[in-house]
Formats: C-alpha cells, sequence, structure tokens
C-alpha cells in the first residue's frame, strides 16, 4: 500500500451528476476534492440514461410522426430507420459530454481518480493501492438495475444494453411498469418494433395521478402497444437467439426482453460495514435532510439515498452539501416540490399531489380539459391531451399539476416554479391566454369537475 495523500478536505465516490455537482462547489470554495469514478463521467444520466434516452427518443418521434400523418400538403416517398447509424452517432455525443465533464472537474480543480472507492475508516478511503485521508467523504454512487424479481431475469437486458443496441429488434417485451418500463415500450414502438408490456398491478406507473395512469394506457393502446396487467410471472427463458417469457396465463417469445423491474442503491462493495453504516430496508444510505448520514463525516446524495431519484434533485443534494460544509450556508433541498417529467408518448409532466393524496389531506377542488390538440387534429391523430389542477379549497393555492401531451414536460418546468411560489386558482385565472396553444388551457380552466376530500 503506497504512503497516504495529504489530507482532502473531501473525497466523492461516484462520477454521477451528484458527485461531480457537489465536488465542483466544494472545490469552488477552496476546497481539497477527489472524486473516484469506477466507470465514466457523468453518471447513470448522461452514458446509459436520460440523455441518450431522449436522443432516441427523438428518433421514435420522427418514426411516429411519419406513420401517424404528416402534415397536409407534405408526402413522403421512402423513410427508414438505422439503429446502427443512430449508435454511432450517440456514441459520439455521449464522449463528447464526457470530455466536458472530465474539463469541469479539471478546470475546478478537482483531482478525478479512476478506481473503484472502498471506504477503511471515516477519513481513509482506498482506490486500488493508493490512500487517500480526508475529512470528509460524500458517497454518490447511484443505484443499478434488479435482476431478481422471478426465474431467469438475469437473461433480460436493462435500459444500459437497450441504449447500446446496433440492429432494431423485431419483438420485444417489456417488464416493468415504472417510467422506465413505459418511456422504452413508446420509444421501442415509435422505432418500429412490436411491443408488449407485461407488469403485476391494474396500472403502470404507480404513485402517478390516477387521471394520468389510465389515460396513458388508452394512449399506448392507440399507438399499439399491447399491455399484460396482473401479469403472474414464472420464468424467462433463453433458447438461441430468442427468449420466452413464462406466465400464469401462458408463454410469449421475444426477439429482445427488457428488465426495466426498478433499480437499487448501489452501495456493494463500498466498505460500509467498515464504518458501521448500515444501510435502509431497499439497500438505502438513510441521510437527514441535510444529506448526513449517521456516522460523522460521512454524507450520501443521489439516487444511493432512495429520496426523489432524479438527476437534477442529486445535483441539489451535492450542491446545497458543498454550500453547508464549506460556505457557511444552511440549505437542504425540498423533495415535496420537484417537478417531473416522462418521457413517454404522450409525455407527461407533474409536481406536488396527485387527486388521491390531495383527497386525503384536505378538500379540495379538481379542474380538468381533455382536447385533441390542433396540430393532431389537423393532421388526422386522435392522441388527445390531458390537463389537471387540484386546488386546495381552503386557501385557493395550487397543490398539483399534471399533463399529459405534447410539450408537457416543457411545461412542467415552468409551471413547477409557480407552484413552489405558491400560486392561487386566482393567478391562473387572471392571466392572459396564449392563443391559439395548448398551454393557454391552463389558465382558461373556469369550470369545477369535482370536489374530492
Amino acid at each position: 500500500m503506497s504512503t497516504p495523500n495529504a489530507p482532502y478536505d473531501l473525497v466523492v465516490i461516484g462520477g454521477g451528476s451528484g458527485g461531480v455537482a457537489s465536488a465542483r462547489r466544494a472545490a469552488s470554495y477552496g476546497a481539497k476534492v477527489a472524486l473516484i469514478e469506477s466507470s465514466r463521467l457523468g453518471g447513470t444520466c448522461v452514458i446509459r440514461g436520460c440523455v441518450p434516452k431522449k436522443l432516441m427518443m427523438y428518433a421514435a418521434q420522427f418514426g411516429q410522426t411519419l406513420r401517424e400523418g404528416l402534415q397536409p400538403g407534405w408526402q413522403v416517398t421512402q423513410a427508414e430507420f438505422s439503429m446502427a447509424q443512430w449508435q454511432e452517432a450517440k456514441g459520439k455525443e455521449i464522449d463528447r459530454l464526457e470530455g466536458i465533464y472530465a474539463r469541469m472537474l479539471e478546470n475546478s480543480g478537482v483531482e478525478t481518480i479512476r478506481g473503484h472507492g472502498v471506504i477503511k475508516s471515516t477519513t481513509e478511503v482506498h482506490v486500488g493501492d493508493r490512500v487517500l485521508n480526508t475529512q470528509r467523504i460524500l458517497i454518490a454512487s447511484g443505484a443499478a438495475p434488479n435482476r431478481g424479481a422471478f426465474p431467469g431475469l438475469e437473461l433480460a437486458a436493462t435500459s444500459n444494453e437497450l441504449l447500446d443496441l446496433s440492429t432494431l429488434p423485431k419483438r420485444v417485451g417489456v417488464i416493468g411498469a415504472g417510467y422506465i418500463a413505459l418511456e422504452f415500450a413508446c420509444i421501442l414502438r415509435g422505432l418500429g418494433s412490436e411491443v408488449s408490456v407485461f407488469y403485476r398491478g391494474d396500472l403502470p406507473l404507480r404513485g402517478f395521478d390516477e387521471g394520468i395512469r389510465n389515460r396513458l394506457v388508452t394512449a399506448m393502446k392507440l399507438q399499439g402497444i399491447q399491455l399484460f396487467p396482473d401479469t403472474d410471472f414464472k420464468s424467462l427463458g433463453q433458447q438461441g437467439a430468442s427468449f420466452e417469457l413464462q406466465t400464469a396465463a401462458g408463454a410469449h417469445t421475444f426477439d429482445f426482453v427488457l428488465n426495466a423491474t426498478g433499480r437499487s442503491p448501489n452501495t456493494q462493495g463500498l466498505g460500509l460495514e467498515n464504518i458501521g453504516l448500515r444501510t435502509g430496508p431497499a439497500g438505502e444510505i438513510e441521510v437527514n435532510k441535510y444529506s448526513h448520514t449517521g456516522i460523522k463525516g460521512v454524507y450520501a446524495v443521489g439516487d444511493v439515498t432512495n429520496r426523489v431519484n432524479l438527476t437534477p434533485v442529486a445535483i441539489a443534494e451535492g450542491r446545497a452539501l458543498a454550500e453547508n460544509e464549506f460556505n457557511g450556508k444552511n440549505l437542504w433541498v425540498d423533495h415535496s416540490s420537484v417537478p417531473t417529467a416522462t418521457f413517454t408518448s404522450p409525455p407527461i409532466g407533474s409536481v406536488g399531489l396527485t387527486e388521491e393524496q390531495a383527497a386525503k389531506r384536505a378538500p379540495t377542488r379538481v379542474y380538468e380539459t381533455e382536447f385533441t390538440p390542433m396540430k393532431t387534429k389537423f393532421s388526422g391523430g386522435e392522441q388527445k391531451t390531458y390537463m389537471k389542477l387540484l386546488i386546495d379549497d381552503a386557501t385557493d393555492r395550487v397543490v398539483g399539476i399534471h399533463m399529459l401531451g405534447d410539450d408537457a414536460p416543457e411545461m412542467i418546468q415552468l409551471l413547477g416554479v409557480l407552484y413552489t411560489m405558491g400560486a392561487t386558482k386566482a393567478d391562473f385565472d387572471r392571466t392572459i391566454a396564449v392563443h391559439p396553444s395548448s398551454a393557454e388551457e391552463w389558465v382558461l380552466l373556469r369550470e369545477l369537475t369535482r370536489k374530492v376530500g
């Protein structure tokens, strides 16, 4: 073992969004920081998650436009999708983004160390034969796909492998009902695959607003995606290039099976036992609102804490920690007011309470609208847009905003600002509409749909 380095102020384990954000912010205040990454810089989001997924989504949207009908007046004689060409372009873009992360760390004065970090004590981290002495340790190791839900599931690909495909599979089975499962189901269908989705519950997207869940089912069926709710999984087998999914209702054969049954915190092999740091029921590192673990000088942010597993949340948590430790602040992230986007087809935007949650909390007014957007109607499409506002009846404050439809992710970002500011229904009502647009419907919701709670 080599001689220990001069002490660091902070050693970060994990080069994803949360770890990089915290390391850079700490270094900006003069801290001596090392960041350890065993794979590629950028983490799940940049390398094998939301960024390449959205690049694939763009390709799928174009395919869906062609199949559903171009705007009147346009004619396309021939068009085909090459997964290999997309894969090559995607690879170049991810390499470019990883290079940006590396340069940002270097320019910030953060030392990047390639390898697997193991915590030996609250002040010592080993990476290979290097010993890093430090005053603080930040665990930002993210999460990894689950593989043990039923026998043979380990044979299925995860989103990691899906994003590295160079040929488009014809028949795809998707196992899972979360946002990853449904996003990729819509993407693959948009690219031209035959897609079937299997899940144990009666509706997908558990935890989302019921109105959104039901309407997404309708939208997916409209695209030709087959849904198999209430599935009792038995096993997954492979014979050559084919996969056979056995359920209580029968067998299904596919060219490709995607395991999207969820992700678990990445805590194996970190040496947590060396400092007596236990994990929670889902394998998560338990922290308080300031991202402090129960061990002095040891912190955790991002998916490894299993709070709100979103890239911007991990970044906010990481930066808040650095501000508190190196700039004398007292910051924490409010996980109750996080706007989210789900890139299904059509996409979803949500912030605040679901109708079910609001009804349990207090009397709530519900305002809804559902319509076919002008662009869709003009091109002969059938897909509808759905919007919902939830209003606390006593205060008139907006407590939930939900949308299924084109541009929902873009709208929910700004609607999230209004939600965080405590906007009321009266604020929406006195705002002049932008016409013609889908967004104007938010300020034209005058008729009460129902009261709940």
